[in-house]
C-alpha cells in the first residue's frame, strides 16, 4: 500500500477536509506550516491521543520528514502520544498557582481519583496530566483545565463539584 493510501486510510474523510482548509491557508512550498493544526484534528479524530501511525501518516501527507512532526509532536504538551482517558485535567504548578496552593489540589485530586500525575483512573474516566507549567490564568490560582476548559480559585469542595460532574 502506498503512504498516500495508507494516510487516506488512517484519516477519516471530515479530518482530512479540516486538514486541507488550514493547508489552503499557506503557500504550496510551505504547507507544513499546518502541522500544529494537523495533530490537533487527528488527536480529536482518535479519541484524545495520536498514534506513531497517525503522526506517520501526517508527515506523509504534509510532504515532510517523519522527525520533524515527532519533533513538534513531543514539544507541546497539549499533544498526546498514549491513550488517555475520557476526560484531561491538567492543575497548574507555576509559581503564582504554586503559591496560592496548587501543590495541595494536586494532591486532593490525586487521593480522590486514587490515581498519581500521568495516570488514568481504572474506568477510563479521567486522565490526570503530568504537570502543566503555566495556563496563563494567574490571577486565580489554583486553577485547573478540564477538557480545555478552565477552573480558577479551587478548593478542594470546588474541586469535588467539578470532577464529579464528568461522565
Amino acid at each position: 500500500m502506498s503512504a498516500s493510501m495508507e494516510t487516506t486510510v488512517l484519516m477519516t474523510p471530515e479530518s482530512l477536509a479540516k486538514i486541507d482548509a488550514w493547508v489552503a491557508k499557506y503557500p504550496v512550498e510551505q504547507k507544513q506550516s499546518a502541522i500544529l493544526p494537523a495533530l490537533h484534528i487527528l488527536q480529536e479524530q482518535n479519541g484524545g491521543w495520536v498514534s506513531r501511525e497517525l503522526l506517520d501518516a501526517i508527515a506523509d501527507y504534509l510532504d515532510m520528514p517523519r522527525v520533524l512532526v515527532y519533533e513538534v509532536a513531543t514539544f507541546y504538551s497539549m499533544i498526546e502520544l498514549e491513550p488517555v482517558g475520557r476526560h484531561m485535567i491538567a492543575v497548574c504548578k507555576n509559581i503564582a498557582c504554586m503559591l496560592c496552593g496548587a501543590d495541595s489540589i494536586v494532591t486532593y485530586i490525586e487521593d480522590k481519583l486514587g490515581i498519581r500525575l500521568g495516570e488514568t483512573t481504572p474506568d477510563g474516566r479521567i486522565t490526570l496530566k503530568v504537570e502543566e507549567e503555566c495556563l496563563a490564568a494567574c490571577a486565580g490560582g489554583p486553577m485547573m483545565a478540564v477538557d480545555g476548559h478552565y477552573h480558577e480559585n479551587l478548593t478542594p469542595a470546588r474541586v469535588d463539584e467539578i470532577l464529579d460532574a464528568l461522565e
